[in-house]
């Protein structure tokens, strides 16, 4: 018996687990269905390249077929492993923009305006820069600048200022638009995942279970309240039981599943697959978006510095591989996604509408497959992305994988927003600092060419969320205490229950998320 059950070792789930836990009242246990964090692929930051090729610690979901992407499916990669995605990611520290937040609250979500979630954000952050308005110094979570930033890295910045962007030394701060380097969550030249941030400091006390390789099959119901769940261990079904409360934080993809699997969902769907129905809520897996996203790629040739497969990159990874082990310093420092930018894509535009990511190596397919020779790439994404999706279930089968549809480009505003943004990123990467490189994929294209080309490159830049969407309409899945409408000692705590998605990397504000959900928790628990 617990008093509190945490369904899913990943960015969210490993704050809470630390948080709750440091009442030593209080019995808490994660549940994770992949393994603890010991592979060095994930602590060495380059590490990415190859955990990408092997599927290690990783769910490797794909979509259903997406009409905007002319019918092909998208990969959808998710961390299977204590740390979840922050395990497996860029390791980008990024929190989004002020109206993102302002617009939460404006939609019926009191508390979670920019005012109400800063705190947040700086509570959890220890930022090597030091502290001030936009920042903390005092968190468990190290963010900092790289030490050894590739020189291509900087040079895309030249190239931002030269195309006429201004150069943006702190994206979290007063303002986001800009060329510059991004922040990372490293530490000591390692990963610095929320396995390490938040769980590992608190893996000793006796009020804290952290049971791996156990994935979760259902929520246990008495009636309209959480009372536990069921899970699969080892080939053993097992119930554990929840005094208080269930929080699922098991992604925008998952949670949705468990609560389906659970009998809370859309009505006629469940029964349709044989769920016996228990909470008719509609919008369980209704509102999934993520940021659309398409890859530029340049030919370098002599740009030796980059990541590239040749003999002398095979060499200079070599040495990179002693650097690290020797002194944690070096080429595979690299989170390869060094610089980027946010960035308007017309002059009307109030606010940066697309990101885009500076690779320091020739990315394909997820960096899945193979590019000879060295070159640079640049990820473009729509920032807001109008179209929605769906998670839903394939079958009763809770070992099965969840349906993904996200909708990718079905509003048109979106792929518009991509073309433009392809249009800029490519004045971007022909100018004079970045001399030397080929043209940039699809230069030259009219604009039916281009629709076309984005439509056979585009997916996901790994940022789903919105499928528990919070707020008070009958569509919206949890309310702003983050409890499931209509169930009992029941919450979700994860990206998922974010009513529209932020304008940036989604793994810092899954951290606050976090952060909040343990005060929401405690404050209920004091009222009891």
């Amino acid at each position: 018996m617990y008093d509190y059950l945490i369904v899913g070792g990943g960015s969210a789930g490993c704050v809470l687990a630390a948080r709750l836990s440091e009442d030593p009242d209080v019995r808490v246990a994660l549940l994770e269905a992949g393994e603890a964090d010991r592979s060095a692929l994930i602590h060495c930051p380059a590490g990415i390249a190859l955990m990408a090729r092997t599927g290690q610690a990783n769910w490797a979901f794909e979509t259903v077929a997406q009409s905007g992407l002319d019918g092909r499916a998208g990969y959808q990669p998710r961390g299977k492993v204590l740390g979840g995605s922050s395990s497996i990611n860029a390791m980008i520290y990024i929190r989004g923009q002020r109206e993102d937040y302002d617009a939460w609250a404006a939609a019926g979500n009191p508390g979670w305006g920019w005012a109400d979630v800063l705190p947040y954000f700086k509570r959890s952050e220890h930022n090597e820069r030091g502290a001030d308005a936009w920042h903390g110094a005092a968190g468990p979570l190290n963010v900092m600048d790289l030490p050894e930033p590739n020189p291509w890295s900087r040079r895309f910045i030249e190239a931002g200022r030269q195309a006429g962007f201004a150069e943006n030394r702190d994206f979290n701060g007063e303002h986001q638009e800009g060329v510059g380097m991004y922040q990372v969550t490293h530490r000591g030249g390692e990963r610095f995942s929320a396995a390490k941030a938040y769980l590992t400091p608190a893996l000793d006390r006796p009020n804290l279970d952290v049971v791996t390789g156990a994935q979760v099959l259902k929520v246990v119901l008495e009636g309209c309240r959480a009372t536990g769940v069921e899970l699969l261990q080892g080939g053993t079904r097992r119930v554990l039981a929840a005094r208080r409360e269930v929080i699922l934080s098991a992604g925008a993809l998952q949670s949705p599943q468990l609560l389906l699997l659970s009998g809370i969902g859309p009505g006629a769907e469940l029964q349709a697959l044989g769920v016996p129905v228990v909470h008719d809520l509609p919008g369980v897996g209704r509102h999934l978006h993520d940021h659309p996203d398409v890859v530029l790629l340049v030919d370098a040739p002599g740009a030796k510095e980059t990541v590239g497969v040749s003999a002398g990159g095979a060499l200079r990874v070599l040495a990179g591989v002693q650097q690290w082990r020797s002194r944690r310093r070096g080429l595979l420092t690299t989170n390869f996604a060094e610089s980027g930018a946010f960035l308007r894509t017309r002059a009307d535009e109030m606010r940066p509408d697309v990101q885009l990511h500076f690779v320091i190596g020739k990315l394909v397919d997820h960096g899945r497959s193979t590019v000879w020779g060295h070159g640079w790439s640049a990820h473009v994404c729509v920032l807001r992305p109008q179209s929605r999706g769906r998670v839903t279930l394939r079958a009763a089968d809770p070992l099965a994988p969840p349906r993904i549809d996200p909708g990718f480009l079905d509003h048109p505003d979106d792929l518009r927003r991509l073309m433009d943004g392809v249009r800029l990123t490519q004045r971007i990467l022909a100018q004079p600092a970045l001399a030397g490189g080929g043209r940039p994929s699809a230069s030259g294209l009219d604009d039916t060419a281009l629709e076309h080309w984005v439509r056979q490159h585009a997916d996901t830049i790994y940022h789903p969320v919105g499928s528990c969407r919070m707020g008070p309409g009958r569509g919206d899945v949890v309310d702003a205490e983050l409890r499931v409408k209509g169930i009992q000692g029941l919450r979700v705590a994860d990206a998922s229950i974010m009513p529209s998605i932020v304008s940036g990397n989604t793994n810092a504000p899954t951290l606050m998320i976090g952060e909040k959900a343990a005060d929401l928790v405690r404050r209920a628990a004091a009222l009891v």
